[in-house]
């Protein structure tokens, strides 16, 4: 959990400092493209990123930044052997064979995979009903991957606004190059329409950028969630009969064992065993 948080930390101070450096780094190129001189040429950051404007500077940039900082976290996080150990059924079930399903939340309450997290909320919430237990199982289990797939989702947003705000540069970089126009009176010099051009192409650059992978990463974890709570479900369903197993066999020890009847001795009444004895 430390080092979970320590790389999150990292990662977002490295996505502040790079988009500090991109300003800094504008800043120090004049705000703009410039013009190049004749047999000049443009490093790939003056193209590229400069060239875009502000929309790229504090909107798209930032956003590819975010997107990479989640893929990196979710490779991290939505792992089969984080999330699904290999034989985690089969040492519940161990467990529940030795010391019964009443010890079963303090032997795995500390792990976080799906099936002990189920587990443990359907032993804590089910009250002794097998029943009830088995839809706690079901609904955890549901529960945690809903959760997953509501994490995923600020990739499939990312993904999908990129676009519209590479079109939005793209607009915007249109009217300024109408404007370029008129203010020179029909007759511009290309020049002159370099700028608009470049926001133009420019942010649609890395609106699709961005949104391309992006994509493409929510649709991996979003196949991996699926496959994992699908192995989580076959698991569950072997450890379900093992807890109705240790359920029947609580409730036979607590049933009170029937009192015996006093039954003749040798074939005699207990009277008259008594009057024998006693003449």
């Amino acid at each position: 959990m430390r080092k979970s948080f320590l790389l999150k930390t990292v990662l977002l101070v490295a996505a502040l400092a790079a988009v500090l450096w991109v300003i800094v780094a504008t800043m120090r190129n004049g705000f703009g493209a410039g013009v190049v001189e004749a047999g000049g040429t443009r490093t790939f950051f003056e193209q590229f990123v400069i060239a875009g404007g502000p929309i790229v500077w504090f909107v798209l940039l930032p956003m590819s930044l975010i997107a990479v900082y989640l893929a990196v976290e979710h490779c991290l996080t939505i792992r089969r052997k984080k999330l699904l150990p290999a034989g985690i059924g089969g040492r519940i079930v161990d467990i529940i064979q030795q010391f019964g399903h009443g010890r079963l939340e303090a032997r795995i309450a500390e792990r976080n995979d799906f099936v002990s997290v189920a587990v443990v909320k359907a032993v804590t919430q089910g009250r002794g009903d097998w029943f009830r237990m088995r839809n706690v199982l079901a609904e955890s289990l549901q529960e945690q991957a809903w959760r997953l797939l509501r994490r995923i989702e600020w990739v499939n947003l990312i993904g999908n606004v990129s676009p519209m705000v590479g079109l939005f540069g793209t607009v915007f970089g249109m009217i300024k190059l109408f404007n370029a126009i008129v203010l020179a009176g029909g007759q511009p010099q290309p020049a002159q329409l370099a700028e608009g051009i470049s926001v133009a192409l420019v942010t649609t650059f890395w609106g699709l950028f961005i949104a391309i992978p992006a994509l493409a990463i929510h649709g991996v974890f979003r196949n991996r969630i699926e496959i994992l709570v699908s192995d989580a479900v076959v698991e569950a369903e072997n450890i379900i009969p093992e807890i109705r197993r240790s359920l029947t066999k609580q409730k036979q020890a607590e049933q009170p064992k029937p009192k015996q009847p006093i039954r003749e001795l040798g074939g005699k009444p207990v009277e008259t065993v008594r009057a024998s004895l006693h003449s």
